[in-house]
């Protein structure tokens, strides 16, 4: 049985960084697409950045692109989330997600296997 634990959130001020990080308990992490996402009262949870199971193929949600960077360590079964120039709609509950088969950006929200209880990153201004 996979397990994720999501780990980082906290308070901010507007510009600052955080990074998240999202623990794997189970087997075989190197045959998951890994992927962060968020949910921000009242609003759809959407997808923030998604990367492939070896690490070369990523993607990011528009809103975030060029702020934010997914990384991980297949060695230590962990995935990363590296937020810079935080802003105050960065705001939501932040979540891990793991997707077995090939790899896709596109998927619903629905096709991933299993996720993590989220973790809260509050932005102030």
């Amino acid at each position: 049985q996979v397990q994720l634990v999501e780990s980082g959130g906290g308070l901010v001020q507007a510009g600052g960084s955080l990074r998240l990080s999202c623990a794997f308990s189970g087997r075989e992490f190197g045959s998951y697409q890994m992927a962060w996402f968020r949910q921000a009262p009242g609003k759809d949870r959407e997808l923030v950045a998604v990367i492939s199971w070896t690490g070369t193929l990523k993607n990011y949600g528009d809103s975030v692109k060029y702020r934010f960077a997914v990384s991980r360590d297949n060695a230590k079964t962990t995935l990363y989330l590296q937020m810079n120039s935080l802003k105050p709609e960065d705001t939501a509950v932040y979540y891990c997600a793991a997707k077995r088969g090939a790899y896709s950006a596109t998927v619903p929200t629905d096709s991933y296997d299993y996720w993590g209880q989220g973790t809260q990153v509050t932005v102030s201004t």
